[in-house]
């Protein structure tokens, strides 16, 4: 049965593939099962082909040229895939047509085919997963050219107005929509990130995992220059060489474009031993390490990007029932509350200090992992934040995201 008229949603998602990107990929099914018709243009991965449906969702992939690097790789994979994107629209318009265009950022100009069809009586949703001034300044750390942050401050502003309703991760950044873009209160919803409990849930140790150390200290996510792995092994020396914690091992778990840096750097740390990069992970695989591990860890450091941020992978060790250590950043405490641990921001040897605190007390892990755990189950859940999607839509779909502030805006 098709979906009747407003209630078919074209979603773009560039950043990530659709299959592994579980809010894209929540957010999709959710719509599916509350009577709307969703189709996925993304990027291929390995196996798929052009057009497949999953749980109901349609997916028309494209092919995605070598992965970029520095400011001109970027423009360059994000033009390719955004008229990529443009075409196979087409190709989705004459199929099964669509009354939404819901963009995920990066990259803002996919604002540009969803402008274009703006023109023909779409509504447009934007997904504003990251604040891309702040990343680009967190990954280029001064080395970044002024042009291009003025060119990601510019294509931000014009997706956040377009817009017809602006869908935010948190509330540190409904505020940066709100003062830099010029968005009224009223035309954004935040929904945050959120765990799925029906397919993310703790399984049986691995029992090889177990047996590496007294205790096991986990990482999962992405390792690019802005996300603290680096942090993370300068800690880890700490407790190994200062506070002569040597019966642990760091299972480090996900990949990015500075693992070969931060293997190197654990070589010169003389760390090896205590370290293990799995690089990414099957789900079961990486269910089991979770379920195995003492005690979760976020050393995301504290600059402008990292302190607006919802981490998706406290919310991982919580739904674990882990206890967690992280520096002290302001979302970093809206999500995890007493569940972590907060060493000073940006301080290796506190960050370690933490880590020392909780080994030496066993029911401290406990207690903690409890309240993460009972944190997740109580508000913090996925169903929770479907909601606050379903609500946004209703107004989008009746004509009126512009105009109805009733959708979760001032939820944190």
């Amino acid at each position: 049965m098709r979906a009747s008229p407003g209630k078919r949603v074209l979603m773009l998602l560039e950043n990530s593939d659709y299959e592994h990107d579980t809010r894209v990929r929540a957010e999709a099914e959710t719509l599916q099962a509350n009577g709307y018709e969703v189709t996925v243009i993304n990027r291929r991965s390995r196996g798929q082909k052009f057009h497949e449906v999953m749980s109901g969702v349609h997916l028309y992939t494209f092919r995605m040229p070598a992965t970029a690097s520095g400011s001109l790789g970027y423009l360059t994979e994000y033009l390719y895939a955004t008229l990529a994107m443009f075409g196979i629209s087409l190709i989705v318009s004459v199929r099964r047509g669509f009354d939404v265009v819901h963009t995920h950022n990066p990259p803002d100009i996919l604002f540009l085919v969803a402008g274009f069809y703006k023109l023909f009586g779409k509504r447009f949703v934007y997904d504003h997963h990251d604040l891309g001034p702040e990343l680009y300044d967190a990954r280029f750390a001064g080395r970044g050219n002024p042009l291009v942050r003025w060119a990601l401050v510019v294509g931000e502003k014009l997706a956040c107005r377009l817009a017809d309703r602006v869908i935010a991760t948190n509330a540190s950044y409904r505020v940066v929509e709100m003062e830099r873009s010029g968005v009224p209160a009223e035309r954004i919803t935040i929904v945050r990130n959120g765990p799925d409990l029906r397919i993310f849930h703790p399984v049986p140790p691995d029992p090889d995992l177990r047996r590496r150390a007294g205790t096991l200290i986990g990482y999962i996510g992405v390792m690019g220059p802005q996300d603290g792995v680096d942090y993370l092994l300068r800690a880890v020396r700490h407790l190994v060489f200062d506070l002569k914690q040597e019966d642990i091992f760091c299972v480090i778990m996900g990949k990015g474009d500075s693992v070969q840096d931060l293997k190197r750097l654990a070589h010169e740390l003389e760390i090896e031993k205590q370290v293990w990069f799995t690089g990414w992970v099957s789900y079961d695989d990486l269910l089991c390490y979770l379920s195995t591990v003492d005690i979760g860890v976020d050393p995301d450091p504290s600059n402008p990007f990292n302190d607006r941020c919802t981490m998706i992978k406290m919310m991982n060790y919580m739904t674990m029932s882990k206890p967690i250590v992280a520096f002290d950043l302001p979302e970093h405490r809206v999500t995890a509350g007493d569940a972590a641990a907060y060493a000073r921001p940006n301080s290796e040897l506190d960050f370690a200090q933490q880590i020392n605190a909780l080994i030496a007390d066993p029911e401290r892990q406990r207690r903690m992992g409890m309240l993460g755990r009972q944190r997740i189950e109580s508000a913090l859940a996925w169903p929770y934040q479907a909601q606050n999607l379903l609500n946004a839509y209703a107004t989008v779909s009746a004509g009126d995201g512009r105009s109805n502030g009733r959708n979760g805006a001032m939820q944190r």
